[in-house]
């Protein structure tokens, strides 16, 4: 048993270092240009040294013969809460939302548990990245994004404050409640309700931007402030809001509200987006797609309304990334993918949105997304195509380092097989 414990151990230690390695033989896909057959891929520490056909192999670098297989890069969820949640029934795993309507100062990447079981059944589905996005109040702090493999949040954190979770207040007058079901709220109730709240959020943005000024010329009696200091990139432009925007009347209000405070806007969640198509195209607008695996919102929609939607973005010529908003349906990520791609999403736009695609909407597009040289070696290793259910990822690395795909699905699989 001693010894047993040891190699586990050794076998561990072994993984915590990234290697220099080389992959001769495979099909690089690397995103950003078209596919290179029989090539060559040369990581070197976290970074990805280089590529092609004949790409020269540094001496000491570990080669590794993938004739046959396809090399990736790590796949992005750009919404989730993992390492926020475990068990939904259990209050004390939950870490997704504070107090108050007003928290810009929180960061979100300090409170990801690391050894949470959803992660590596996250990676077992290609995902070597997700934003961590907060909820809870009208903005619940900021979004971080998070590599899937780490001791510690600060080993896992690739970029602190990739966004600003905002939710604005919602107009809506359908109720659903436990007991009755579905109801209606009076619109006039609502209406003066969402004008308090939106009365709010106007004082809230004029002293952020009245400390903005006052830091930019600070005086006697300047004393900082933790949560208008943190809103200070949002209003430079430099840090981007992601709204949660599912209706018509939501994306409405978000677009008018980044239109007159001037700030970045990415969309997510939304689902009646057909009337501003054009208007957010025109804008720039990312979007972050909802979970595809739902029922229309109308009954008398196409049952095939949630697929269509990433077919109709990439025509609009919008920007936009996939999301699972949750920590049991990451894996089923590059599944989405490939209905979208059933419902008319080129399969190029498909694999983009999960990778560079996402890097680009989040400011990472330097260092993730794509197998460039100089990026960081995220890498996924298959013997097909990775949208493909019967496809299988034979390896991982993240930052180099090549990450076990165990996880509890695969142990209680091996558990029951030998039954």
């Amino acid at each position: 048993m001693t010894r047993l414990f040891l190699a586990a151990a050794l076998a561990t230690a072994t993984l915590t270092y990234a290697e220099n390695f080389a992959l001769r033989g495979v099909t690089v896909h690397p995103i950003s240009a078209a596919e290179v057959p029989n090539a060559v891929l040369v990581v070197t520490g976290d970074r990805i040294a280089g590529l092609g056909a004949k790409f020269p192999i540094p001496k000491g670098h570990k080669i590794i013969d993938a004739k046959g297989l396809h090399v990736y890069p790590g796949m992005i969820d750009s919404a989730s809460v993992l390492g926020l949640s475990e068990i939904g029934s259990v209050r004390e795993t939950q870490d997704i939302e504070e107090l108050g309507d007003f928290n810009p100062q929180l960061r979100t990447m300090i409170a990801v548990n690391p050894g949470s079981e959803h992660i590596p059944v996250s990676r077992a589905g290609g995902i070597t990245a997700s934003l961590v996005v907060p909820a809870g109040g009208v903005i619940g702090g900021q979004a971080a994004m998070m590599h899937l493999d780490g001791w510690t949040w600060e080993e896992m954190t690739v970029a602190p404050t990739a966004a600003m979770q905002m939710r604005l207040p919602s107009q809506e007058t359908t109720v659903t409640g436990r007991a009755f079901g579905v109801g209606r709220r009076p619109y006039t109730e609502v209406r003066r309700r969402y004008e308090e709240q939106m009365q709010q959020v106007r004082l809230f943005f004029e002293q952020a931007r009245a400390y903005q000024a006052r830091k930019a010329n600070p005086g006697l009696g300047f004393k900082p402030d933790l949560r208008m200091e943190a809103m200070v990139p949002v209003l430079a432009g430099k840090t981007p809001l992601i709204m949660l925007a599912p209706r018509e009347r939501a994306i409405r209000d978000a677009l008018a509200f980044a239109e007159r405070e001037k700030v970045r806007i990415v969309l997510a969640g939304v689902r009646e987006v057909d009337p501003f198509l054009e208007e957010i195209a025109r804008r720039k607008i990312p979007v972050v797609l909802p979970d595809l695996y739902q029922v229309p919102l109308e009954e008398d929609a196409s049952i095939d309304d949630p697929l269509d939607l990433p077919a109709r973005l990439a025509k609009a010529g919008i920007a936009f990334a996939f999301g699972s908003y949750g920590i049991e349906r990451p894996r089923n990520l590059p599944f989405q993918a490939a209905n979208a791609v059933g419902h008319g999403l080129p399969h190029e736009a498909a694999i983009r949105a999960l990778t560079l695609g996402a890097a680009e909407i989040w400011g990472l597009a330097d260092r993730m997304g794509s197998l460039d040289p100089g990026k960081f070696a995220d890498l996924i290793l298959t013997d097909g195509d990775p949208l493909e259910p019967r496809t299988q990822i034979r390896q991982m690395w993240i930052l180099g380092k090549p990450v076990s795909l165990d996880n509890r699905h695969t142990r209680l699989y091996e558990q029951y097989r030998k039954r």
